[in-house]
């Protein structure tokens, strides 16, 4: 099957390379694997350091009044 550009010429058929698609393969497993040790690092940190009262709902609002009574001034 032949392709057209828009103006109706043929367009020459892509040669697709082998060593293109090795690397794009390559890059996407390396980008994928340096996602997923970056979430489970993050997750293994918040888990150790994890205090309870650290980060409380009362904290949270108080810090929200902190942040208004600035921005109004």
């Amino acid at each position: 099957m032949s392709e057209f550009d828009p103006y109706g010429e043929p367009v020459p058929p892509v040669d697709n390379s082998i060593a293109g698609e090795r690397a794009s393969k390559w890059l996407k497993s390396a980008g994928t694997s340096v996602f997923w040790v970056l979430v489970v690092g993050i997750v293994v940190a918040r888990a150790a350091f994890f205090e309870p009262g650290q980060f409380s709902f009362e904290g949270a609002v108080a810090w929200a009044q902190e942040l208004v009574a600035l921005v109004a001034l």
